[in-house]
């Protein structure tokens, strides 16, 4: 058996996190798929999406209002003789030359016309029949988009590794693009251990429970852009949880929930020992989460370790989440997410806290960094949190109460109401 890492290997937050990122980054996705432009949103573009025309084509009037010559506005009020109306999607014949002391009615989209260097708000001018008075003066250039101001055609409008939300469908609708090229998404096994879970449609005895961290861990997967593969629960036995580990190695990643703790019953470490695991943490300063693993099998497509060629240099991550499940749900974000995504194709980010104002004092230990379900509340810019009522890193309802987690530094054990906390959005 492999000898297991040392208690060293317990690091702070920040080093666990910034180890996970360094791995990621050298991560690449498997594979590439042509699919259709919705069935594309959500995951990460393998190609780059250009401009195929000049963005706008035409200079655009920004606003409501009257196409002018801006030197006919100087001296106002200022009487215009209105030579035409011209909408958005207007034929180019349809289109009027402006002369100086003349104006053309427009709508927000629509070509300016030649002759034109300006739109005049509407609520800032008076109609009366053929004419207009306009009471505020205008610069050259106000309200006008220029040709090509917002993108170049053959300009790169989206590049590979970004995420397909709802304004990079956008982009690409607008230079045609019905179909896309996209990063396969990798395949994610989950494996939850442990003789107290059972399956979701079996009665529970009443010492045991039901396996939610599964379906948690999956929907987690989904939304980070990966496919789950739901292995059967792994009972406290080495030899059915090796079998499992070797059929988890047939994915890109492994995720294994419980049985990373020092109880005696906790095999995951010791059993991933057999597979020659390479371990780079197996805990981080923090809670909930701090049993968390962190390392690499070498093994192939279905193939364990000992079956590989010496000189292969494949591998399967890994990572061992503690089986309390707001702990699994909390080192997911923290640890596996930068992984997966980057197994997706996507470009590598860093985590980002936000600040809110304190709602109610906080008392807590120190030594650890706090990740606590907390529920960020408020109006506009005006927003405070709170802690969710909670019962410790079992009580899987309370992540329904929450909508972030409040973020406390391992070197506080109090923040006072009304203090500035960073926060952690879900």
């Amino acid at each position: 058996m492999a000898a297991l890492p040392e208690p060293s290997s317990v690091l702070s937050f920040e080093d666990a996190r910034h180890l996970v990122e360094d791995h990621a980054a050298h991560l690449r996705p498997r594979g590439k798929e042509l699919v259709e432009l919705l069935e594309g949103a959500g995951q990460i573009l393998a190609e780059p999406v250009l401009a195929d025309r000049n963005f706008p084509p035409f200079p655009r009037g920004m606003r409501d209002g009257y196409a002018v010559r801006a030197a006919d506005l100087a001296h106002l009020p200022a009487t215009l003789e209105v030579i035409g109306e011209i909408k958005a999607g207007a034929r180019t014949d349809d289109i009027p030359t402006l002369q100086p002391g003349q104006a053309a009615a427009i709508m927000t989209g629509a070509p300016a016309p030649p002759g034109s260097d300006a739109v005049v708000m509407v609520e800032h001018t008076s109609r009366d029949a053929a004419r207009v008075q306009i009471m505020k003066a205008v610069a050259a250039g106000d309200n006008i988009a220029p040709i090509a101001s917002e993108a170049k055609r053959g300009e790169r409008l989206l590049s590979p590794g970004a995420r397909l939300d709802y304004a990079a469908i956008a982009v690409a609708a607008s230079v045609g693009r019905s179909r896309l090229l996209v990063y396969s998404k990798p395949k994610v096994a989950i494996l939850s251990t442990g003789d107290e879970i059972v399956d979701i449609d079996v009665p529970p005895a009443v010492t045991q429970i039901r396996n939610s961290n599964t379906y948690s861990l999956a929907a987690q997967v989904q939304a980070a852009g990966g496919e789950p593969v739901l292995l059967p629960i792994a009972p406290d036995e080495p030899a059915r949880l090796r079998e499992l580990i070797a059929e988890g190695c047939e994915s890109d990643l492994l995720l294994l929930a419980g049985g990373v703790s020092m109880g005696k019953y906790d095999l995951v470490e010791p059993v991933l020992g057999e597979f020659q695991a390479e371990f780079f943490f197996t805990g981080a300063q923090i809670q909930p989460g701090k049993p968390v693993v962190f390392g690499r099998v070498p093994c192939g497509r279905g193939r364990l370790a000992r079956e590989l060629p010496t000189s292969s240099p494949a591998h399967v991550y890994f990572f061992g989440l503690p089986g309390n499940p707001v702990s699994t749900m909390v080192t997911f974000e923290l640890f596996v997410r930068p992984v997966l995504e980057a197994l997706a194709g996507m470009t590598p980010r860093k985590l980002v806290f936000l600040k809110a104002r304190l709602k109610a004092e906080i008392k807590t230990k120190t030594g650890l960094k706090r990740f606590l379900p907390a529920i960020l509340s408020g109006e506009f810019e005006d927003t405070e949190v709170e802690l969710a009522a909670w019962h410790g890193s079992g009580d899987v309802a309370s992540m329904t109460r929450a909508n972030c987690y409040v973020v406390i530094p391992p070197d506080r054990d109090r923040i006072a109401a009304g203090e500035s906390v960073a926060v952690l959005m879900r």
